[in-house]
């Protein structure tokens, strides 16, 4: 009995032991998890300049362009691309727009059955925009419109007067087009004898008359 007794005493030293290392192997573990748990401390401050939440948020929204920030003259632009002009319709209808070409898609010599013998021959070709006011005053009902600009850089020639509707509408803007943000969508129309229309151009008021900005496919 004497030797089962020590037997016993022994397991539960041996078992005492075992519990002890199992302990400081899990210590020995959370030990060396603490720098992964820590490493956001470690992380630089970060910088007042880009993290002010009111710094990013004075420009959010504000498409109005400061003095001299308008696309310059004679600037090559991509379809889908938006362009920030001056513009002025009469003398009381004067401001800032915005024009992104949209499309400009081929039409079939068929659409210009409507504009007589003298269209005979004739494709057309539908420029699509998107007109947004930037500058906030009061542009309803002005009208703008693009000219074609054919393959080889030239202008196409021809002066049309009208729509074709359902397919090139050239849309007036609407009575709202008169506070900042403001936008309508419209078409101008072209056509062609020759050449394929490639590019749209804006070439209105003195600073655009003769160095245009272009939108191309």
């Amino acid at each position: 009995m004497q030797k089962g007794r020590i037997a016993i005493a022994a397991a539960l030293v041996t078992m005492a032991l075992g519990l002890s290392a199992c302990t400081d192997d899990e210590g020995g573990s959370a030990t060396k998890d603490t720098p992964a748990a820590s490493t956001p401390e470690s992380d630089p401050d970060p910088d007042p300049a880009t993290s002010e939440p009111g710094d990013e948020g004075a420009d959010a929204g504000d498409d109005t362009p400061a003095d001299g920030d308008t696309t310059a003259p004679g600037t090559e632009l991509k379809v889908g691309d938006r362009a920030v002009v001056p513009f002025e319709y009469t003398s009381d209808k004067k401001g800032t727009i915005a024009v992104t070409v949209t499309a400009i898609e081929k039409g079939a010599e068929s659409d210009m059955a409507a504009f007589g013998e003298k269209a005979a021959g004739m494709t057309p070709y539908f420029i699509k925009m998107k007109v947004e006011n930037v500058g906030g005053t009061d542009l309803s009902y002005a009208s703008l419109k693009l000219n074609g600009v054919l393959d080889g850089g030239g202008a196409t020639g021809v002066v049309l007067i009208g729509d074709i509707p359902d397919k090139c509408d050239n849309e007036t803007a609407p009575t709202e087009f008169k506070t900042k943000g403001a936008s309508y969508e419209t078409c101008s129309l072209s056509a062609t004898k020759g050449e394929a229309v490639t590019a749209a151009s804006f070439d209105e008021g003195d600073a655009y008359s003769d160095e245009p900005v272009v939108w191309a496919n």
